[in-house]
């Protein structure tokens, strides 16, 4: 998780021009999960290069999944979830 929010800070201030971004993190039974949500342009695209697409590969690699929504003007929100097994 920690990569994860590391990564979009960066890639939020360096890609998107954003001034603010939040990151939310809860735990329950069910597993724990995160979401990192800026207030950039937008348009991040898992498709377009190595950053996002080794965000998600990570996340899975560990039994996470990581989904990406980013409509052109913003905001892009990542949200990380692992259940407990």
């Amino acid at each position: 998780m920690y990569y994860t929010a590391s990564e979009a800070v960066t890639n939020a201030i360096k890609h998107a021009g954003a001034n603010t971004v939040w990151i939310t993190f809860a735990a329950g039974v069910l597993g724990v999960s995160m979401t990192v949500m800026d207030d950039g342009a937008g348009g991040a695209d898992p498709a377009g290069g190595t950053g996002l697409a080794g965000l998600i590969e990570r996340a899975e690699s560990i039994g996470a999944t990581l989904t990406v929504l980013s409509p052109p003007g913003g905001p892009t929100t990542l949200y990380w979830a692992k259940a407990v097994s």
